[in-house]
C-alpha cells in the first residue's frame, strides 16, 4: 500500500488514496472543489454510471480505479470503493473548519423519489430505508447500494440517512438516491462564507 499523503491544504481540499488487499485493489481521488469530472472504472458498469452521477452532482472531481474479484461477485469491490472514497472524503475535509456541515436533497428520477440527509459530524452513521422491487440492476445486486453507503459513511464520518418516498424502477430508485446523496454532500461540504473557519459545532471539534 502507498504511504499516506501529505494532509490538504487549506486551499484546496484534495486526498488521494490506495488500498490493495487480497481482494481489491483501488485508487482514488478526490478534490471537493472540481466541477464534476470523473474517471471511473472500477469493472462493474452500473457502479461506474452512478459514481460518475455522485462527482457530476456534488461538484467533486474523482477518478476511481479498481480491480477486483469480480469472478465472485461484485461485493468486495463495491464496499471497498465505498470504504475508499469515505477515507478519501474524511482526509479531504480535515477538521471540516467553515463548511455548512448538514446537507439535504430530495431528487426524483421519473416515478421514482429519493430524499438523502447528511450530517458531517464525524459520528459514523447509515439510516437506510430503501426498498427494491428487483434483486438486480443489470448485472449488479441492488442489496450493494447499502453496503456501498455504509462503507462510505463509516469511513467519512458521516451521519447518512437515505430514503425512498417513491419508485419501483430500480435503475431509477438508485440513481435517484446517488444523485440525492451527491447534493446533500455537496450543500454540507461547501465553505459556509459567515462561519469564517470555524468548525460548525458547539464542542469546538467534529468527532472521529
Amino acid at each position: 500500500m502507498d504511504a499516506s499523503p501529505p494532509a490538504p491544504t487549506a486551499a484546496r481540499r484534495r486526498a488521494e488514496l490506495h488500498r490493495a488487499t487480497a481482494e481489491t485493489d483501488i485508487r482514488i481521488t478526490l478534490d471537493l472543489d472540481g466541477s464534476g469530472t470523473a474517471e471511473v472504472a472500477t469493472g462493474i458498469g452500473f457502479l461506474d454510471h452512478m459514481l460518475t452521477a455522485l462527482a457530476r452532482h456534488a461538484l467533486f472531481d474523482l477518478t476511481v480505479q479498481a480491480r477486483g474479484d469480480l469472478h465472485i461477485d461484485f461485493h468486495h469491490t463495491t464496499e471497498d470503493v465505498g470504504i475508499v472514497l469515505g477515507q478519501c472524503l474524511r482526509r479531504a475535509l480535515g477538521e471540516r473548519r467553515g463548511v455548512r456541515r448538514f446537507g439535504h436533497a430530495v431528487v426524483p428520477m421519473d416515478e421514482a423519489l429519493a430524499e438523502c440527509a447528511v450530517d458531517l459530524s464525524g459520528r459514523p452513521f447509515l439510516a437506510w430505508s430503501v426498498p427494491f422491487a428487483r434483486d438486480k440492476v443489470g448485472e449488479m445486486d441492488t442489496e450493494l447500494f447499502e453496503e456501498f453507503f455504509r462503507a462510505l459513511a463509516f469511513n467519512a464520518g458521516l451521519t447518512l440517512h437515505l430514503a425512498l418516498k417513491a419508485g419501483g424502477n430500480a435503475h431509477h430508485v438508485a440513481e435517484a438516491c446517488f444523485k440525492a446523496a451527491a447534493r446533500a454532500l455537496r450543500a454540507a461540504c461547501e465553505p459556509d462564507p459567515r462561519a469564517a473557519g470555524a468548525i460548525p459545532s458547539t464542542k469546538g471539534m467534529l468527532e472521529g
